[in-house]
């Protein structure tokens, strides 16, 4: 299950997988990130881009089809992952199997700038 949560709103989703899409604030490019829970962590095992640009440089292996760059991040599996919340940035979504959604949709109540947690709940 993925566990989130920011100050004192939290949530709780049903999921072993879960992606993480949001806009470039700069270059106004969709970015996405999938997912998996596994061993209680969080481990990226693909990603999207669809464009390139201020720091957003596909790696050399990536592969470009359907309107975006494809490829597979290197970083391992991490306990937890942070994100920044602001009225300043479009929000991050959560795509489920039901579609996307803004993140803080599933967090009812959190204040307009706030870090938001994503992590594996304990089993």
């Amino acid at each position: 299950m993925l566990c989130m949560g920011a100050g004192a709103v939290s949530a709780v989703l049903a999921v072993q997988s879960f992606t993480l899409a949001w806009m470039h604030s700069i270059e106004k490019v969709r970015w996405e990130e999938d997912w998996v829970i596994e061993q209680n962590r969080l481990r990226p095992v693909a990603a999207r881009v669809r464009g390139t640009g201020a720091g957003m440089e596909p790696p050399p292996d990536a592969v470009f089809r359907d309107g975006a760059w494809h490829y597979r991040p290197l970083v391992g599996a991490m306990e937890r992952v942070n994100l920044a919340h602001s009225p300043y940035t479009s929000g991050y979504e959560l795509c489920l199997a039901n579609g996307c959604r803004p993140l803080a949709d599933f967090l009812p109540g959190i204040s307009e700038v706030a870090v938001i947690e994503l992590r594996a709940c304990p089993e």
